[in-house]
């Protein structure tokens, strides 16, 4: 396997993984017993986040086949 392949992998297992973090921590904010929050405000963030990924997913011209598991890899 060349380098830029093995780096691709290492990066984006990573990335994934700390993407996927990041969006359980937002999950958090979902629990009403710890925080207050408008629906508006729910909308915005994830109107936000599913832009953020339309434009990641424009960027790769092929899709992957990869099955939905706990654990992210390539």
């Amino acid at each position: 396997m060349r380098d830029a392949d093995l780096k691709f992998k290492e990066l984006a297992e990573k990335r994934v993984r700390r993407a996927a973090k990041e969006l359980q921590l937002i999950g958090n904010l979902g629990n009403r017993s710890n925080y207050r929050y408008e629906e508006e405000d729910v909308r915005k963030i994830f109107a936000y986040l599913e832009r953020a990924l339309r434009e990641a997913k424009r960027r790769f011209e092929v899709s992957s086949r990869n099955r939905e598991t706990d654990e992210f890899s390539l």
